[in-house]
This record gives C-alpha cells, sequence and structure tokens, in this order.
C-alpha cells in the first residue's frame, strides 16, 4: 500500500501547538508518557493472551527498551505489548477521538501551568514527544496481525502513514531530538528521568546501548504489591500520574490490603481536578482490574459504582479466576464483595477527611459533590453513609454545611428542611421565594446542581424532618416560632396588609384575566418585599426539575402554576382598590405584567414577549406622563 499524507484533526493541531510553544518547564515528562503507553499497551497483550497464548508465542517476556543514538540524534522507546494496526494507528494519532473536545478546547487558557493539568486530563501524553522532537516515527505491529506500519510526522499539521513489512510485535517510537536536547541521549539522564517517573511500573524498562548488555532501570514491580512503609510520597504521586494519565495531584491516596472470605490489595486515588468524562453518558468507571498482577480489565462496570467514577487506581486480586471474561464478571458474587469492600472504604476515609479536615473537604465537595450526590439517588443501600458527608451552601452565610449543622439551627415549630433548587446560586439566594423564611430566620438548602431534583425526592426525610422545597405549595410558616420583636412586626404588616374583601376581589379579576394561564391565584405567607412569585401546587413537578426537561426535550408541555400575590406590598394594594370598581383594562395588563414578572425571576420567558414589551411600555409612559395629562 502506498504511503498516505493526511491531517490532524483541527483539535489535534491545537493541542500540539500548545504542547510544543507551553510546556517546555516539564520536557522530560514526555518520557513518562510514552513508557505509559508501552507498559498498558502490554498489560493489553498479556491479558488478550491469556486466550489466545499463541499471540505472544514467539516473544513472551515483556519489557519497554529504551535506545539512544548519539550519531543519529535520536531516542527509540519500543514496547512488545499489544501494537496498532492501520485504523488504530489514525484513531489514536491522528484524531483525540475522545468525546468532550470542545470542553477540552474551551478550557484551554495560555496558562502553561493550567494547560499541563487540562492536557494530561485529556490524555494526550503522546504528543508531548514533540517537545524535545522535530519529527516522531512510529513502527507498529498489532499482534496476531501479518504486517507492520509506518506512522510519521513533524507535529504541524499532517502526518503520512504506510505499510511497514518486517515490523516486531508492538509499538517502536523513534524521536529525532531537537537541537539541545542532546541530554536525553545520556544514560544519567534517562535513569534518574525512568526511577523518578516509571520505577513502579510492573513491566521492566531496559536501556540498550550499542552492544552491550541491556539494563534494567526500574524496580518492575508492581507498585500496589509493595509494603506501604517502603513507598514514597513521590512514588504514589508517580503512580498516581501513571494510571490516570493525570498531571494534578491526587487529593487522597488509599493503599489497603483487605484478607478474609476474599483477598484483593487497592491502591485508590481521588484527583484533584475534575477529570474530562465527568459528567459523559456513558459514566464509565477508571478503576483497573488485575487478578495476580496480570491487568483484566479498566472498564470493569461492578467494580465501583458510578457515583464514584473520579475514582482512579488499581484492585488486584488473587480469588478471582485468571481467565474470567467481562460478561462473567458482570455477575460474579466476588466482585460483588470487592466493591462493597472499596465503597465502604473510600466512604470511611471521606468521612475522616469531612470531620477532621473540613477545609480540605469543602476543596473535594466543590469539585466532586455533584458526583458523589447521585449515589443519594441511587444507592439506597448507603444512603446514610452519604447523608453525612452531603455539604450545602445556604442561606445562613458563605461555606459549606452539612445536614447536622442545620438542624442545630432549626427553629423552634419547625418541621421541614427547606430548600431551594435552580441553576445559579447567586440567582437563586435572592429569589422572592425565601422572603417570608428570611423574615423568619429560617435557613434554606441552596441546591444548583441538576441531580439535586432527584436525590432529594428520593429522600423524604433526615431525621425526623421531611424536605421541602419553598417552591412548592404552602410556605408552613406560620407554625414556626420567632422571637417577640418579630410577632409585634407581623403584627404591624397584617395591619398595613390590603382588606380582605378588595383582596379577594383583586384575585377573581386575576383569574378571570389570567385564566389558564395559572393554576391558582392566592395570597402568599412567604413574600415580604416583593409583590408576587410563582409557586408549584403539591404533588406537580417542580418548576426548575420541568425546565430541565424541557430543555433535554424530554418534555414539551408547561404545567400552569400558583400565582401567589403579597397582601402588603403597596402595588397589590393599589391593584385590590382599584378592583373594587370592577375589572379594567388596566388592571387586566397589570395582571398580565405581574405574571410575566414572576416568569422571569424564575427563568422563564414571558409568555408572550411582544405583549410584555407594549404592556410594559404603556406602563412607564403613564408612569412619566405630565400629571392631568
Amino acid at each position: 500500500m502506498a504511503e498516505e499524507k493526511l491531517s490532524f484533526q483541527a483539535e489535534v493541531a491545537r493541542v500540539l501547538d500548545i504542547v510544543v510553544h507551553s510546556l517546555y518547564s516539564q520536557k522530560e515528562i514526555f518520557l513518562r508518557e510514552l513508557i505509559s503507553n508501552g507498559s498498558d499497551a502490554c498489560d493489553k497483550l498479556r491479558w488478550q493472551s491469556i486466550t489466545e497464548p499463541e499471540l505472544i508465542a514467539d516473544d513472551p517476556e515483556f519489557r519497554i527498551t529504551l535506545t539512544p543514538n548519539k550519531d543519529a540524534k535520536t531516542l527509540t522507546v519500543a514496547d512488545n505489548g499489544i501494537g496498532m494496526n492501520r485504523e488504530d494507528l489514525i484513531e489514536n494519532l491522528g484524531t483525540i477521538a475522545r468525546s468532550g473536545t470542545g470542553e477540552f478546547l474551551k478550557n484551554l487558557t495560555g496558562d502553561s501551568k493550567k494547560d499541563i493539568s487540562l492536557i494530561g486530563q485529556f490524555g494526550v501524553g503522546f504528543y508531548s514527544a514533540f517537545m524535545v522532537a522535530d519529527t516522531v516515527e512510529v513502527i507498529t505491529r498489532r499482534a496476531g496481525d501479518a504486517h507492520g506500519w509506518r506512522w510519521t510526522s513533524d507535529g504541524t499539521g499532517s502526518f503520512t502513514v504506510a505499510e511497514h513489512e518486517n515490523a516486531p510485535r508492538g509499538t517502536t517510537v523513534t524521536l529525532h531530538l531537537k537541537d539541545g536536547e542532546e541530554e536525553f541521549l545520556e544514560e544519567f539522564r534517562l535513569r534518574h528521568v525512568v526511577k523518578t517517573y516509571s520505577d513502579h511500573i510492573a513491566i521492566p524498562v531496559l536501556l540498550k546501548q550499542g552492544d552491550e548488555e541491556p539494563q534494567t532501570l526500574n524496580e518492575a514491580s508492581a507498585l500496589w504489591t509493595r509494603p506501604r512503609n517502603e513507598i514514597t510520597d513521590e512514588q504514589y504521586k508517580e503512580f498516581y500520574h501513571h494510571v490516570a494519565h493525570a498531571f494534578d495531584e491526587p487529593w487522597l491516596t488509599l493503599h489497603y490490603k483487605a484478607e478474609g472470605a476474599i483477598e484483593y490489595t487497592g491502591l485508590l486515588y481521588i484527583p484533584s481536578q475534575k477529570p474530562f468524562d465527568l459528567f459523559q453518558p456513558d459514566r464509565k468507571q477508571h478503576v483497573r482490574l488485575y487478578v495476580n498482577r496480570v491487568f483484566i480489565t479498566d472498564d470493569c462496570e461492578g467494580l465501583v459504582p458510578a457515583w464514584l467514577r473520579f475514582v482512579r487506581g488499581v484492585v488486584d486480586s488473587p480469588d478471582l479466576p485468571l481467565n474470567v471474561s467481562r460478561e462473567m464478571l458482570q455477575h460474579n458474587p466476588m466482585l460483588r464483595k470487592i466493591q462493597n469492600g472499596l465503597v465502604n472504604k473510600l466512604l470511611g476515609e471521606l468521612k475522616k477527611k469531612a470531620e477532621n479536615e473540613p477545609e480540605a473537604y469543602a476543596s473535594f465537595w466543590e469539585t466532586f459533590g455533584a458526583v458523589l450526590k447521585e449515589g443519594m439517588y441511587e444507592d439506597h443501600e448507603r444512603r446514610d453513609k452519604l447523608t453525612d458527608l452531603l455539604r450545602f451552601h445556604t442561606t445562613h452565610g458563605d461555606g459549606l454545611h452539612s445536614f447536622a449543622d442545620y438542624a442545630s439551627r432549626m427553629k423552634e415549630g419547625q418541621k421541614h428542611v427547606y430548600y431551594i433548587t435552580g441553576d445559579d446560586r447567586d440567582a437563586i439566594s435572592q429569589s422572592p421565594l425565601l422572603e417570608g423564611y428570611r423574615a423568619k430566620g429560617v435557613e434554606v438548602l441552596l441546591l444548583t446542581d441538576p441531580i439535586d431534583e432527584f436525590w432529594v425526592a428520593n429522600m423524604p426525610t433526615y431525621k425526623e424532618f421531611s424536605l421541602k422545597s419553598v417552591a412548592a405549595g404552602g410556605a408552613d410558616l406560620k407554625d414556626i416560632k420567632k422571637e417577640e420583636s418579630e410577632d409585634a412586626k407581623d403584627e404591624d404588616q397584617k395591619a398595613d396588609e390590603a382588606p380582605k374583601e378588595d383582596l379577594d376581589g383583586l384575585i377573581t379579576v386575576l383569574k378571570a384575566t389570567l385564566g389558564e394561564r395559572v393554576k391558582d391565584v392566592r395570597p402568599s405567607d412567604r413574600l415580604t418585599e416583593s409583590p408576587v412569585c410563582l409557586v408549584a401546587e403539591e404533588g406537580d413537578m417542580p418548576m426548575h426539575l420541568e425546565r430541565l426537561l424541557r430543555a433535554h426535550q424530554q418534555k414539551d408541555s408547561e404545567t400552569p402554576r400558583v400565582l401567589e400575590i403579597n397582601p402588603g406590598h403597596a402595588l397589590i394594594k393599589h391593584m385590590a382598590a382599584k378592583a373594587k370598581s370592577g375589572p379594567s383594562p388596566e388592571l387586566e395588563d397589570m395582571g398580565y405584567l405581574l405574571l410575566d414578572q414572576a416568569r422571569i425571576v424564575e427563568g422563564e420567558a414571558p409568555t408572550d414577549p411582544v405583549a410584555f414589551g407594549k404592556r410594559l411600555a404603556k406602563v412607564m409612559q403613564l408612569g412619566v406622563a405630565p400629571a392631568g395629562a
């Protein structure tokens, strides 16, 4: 097959430009990334060879070999792992084939330190080779294939692919080093980089120089199998970088061995930054499963639940059968026991952090709290443990608060834990729906994650208190005791409200005017400053949830809501007085404007934007007209 010249995907070209021009302070990481890729390739072939031993019959000893050539100014990194075919080459090296590309590019800042982390999270470490090389050549043959392929690029926008005869199994990456990068041909430099970044690799990393016997540069034993007191913090960190393909620091490192009915070792990490696939629809977990140090899969559905998918690391068990298939894993009772152990251990560590290091835990919660809350909806068995880990922003003040904090501040006579949902915390914290609660000093949880609409409905109570949205039904504020001075204010406010018969007349006019646009019109107990608000009738779908479903084309129609009016507001009193004379065009216009105002505050558009604009202009014109005009 003749050599083909192909263009990089546009996103790859941009990543390459950033890598080459922004990451000079950490050039040596290119070697870490290439060695990690080789290690993964060997792991995959080792697992596949369990059922297809003929794939490695001619070369059963896995290894990664570094070959510096000072005369040619090249450094070669070769592995005898799974290898690639033509489609793999184009898919893996010519495109960014993972979802989330748009978000990835949107988050690139031009700040090299931040972009290092973003690029690492996105899993494009191969391109770091272009930091030190002006040309990169990849020769590869997939295990079991008859012939190999050659991929070549200078990293400027295109690459070539051609057949390559006599290619060895695996992948050989040859870097033609730029001027000034000769340090990466020196034995002491290569030895230092491998020892620093890749000592944990369970596959030997060999240095081959000329006709000399290859030297092993790393310890070549799986890090998780070593005693904890023999592993440094730096080694733990570098293994995290390897297993997570990340550049950030791990927020939590958990290394333990479980013994008893089933034996396994876990080395787990919680990142300090969000991985890019955190909210992808497939919700894949990323903990690798090994059996006696043999890699089985990094996509084991039952190993950790989807609501812990931010966890990275490895689990190794000698009790699972070595030839276990992914289909068998899904129904394996031993795997279920391992999952229980892992989840309980992780939740226990999170609880310790929450109790002993609240500031550090707050950082974790802001990063991964929205994912952890999915467990409140999906995992009934562990809901109590998760409840203790929940943290919230509330109307009490800045910072995060637990359910226990909230309960300790509940008012006498308060029977509910109140919450409000929305898209933006600043916006919902100023909602008219909160006015009555603030007036009585009642704290309200401010919930802004989409999952909040689901788990609160799935958790009807906290201890003896039910959870209730401030946007649903009646406000239930009458039974909550206030200070005596506040009670006096209440009496003054009631004395200043529109007379009941006038208010009843206004409600009759508004109901007739608005018709089916509202479910009901009634006086409000929750409003103290605003004239109106919209609330959901008891049993109706919450307004924020309905808006989310409409945005995702899961719901077409809009449910009419209850319009609540504030009897003490000057505008409502004025309208109530006018209503004594019966309906009028002016009252009707004001009724529509009140409804549209309430809709806008809730994040909805006016029912009829053109009519809204005309009515608003008419009212404004009346407001600025000269007296007697």
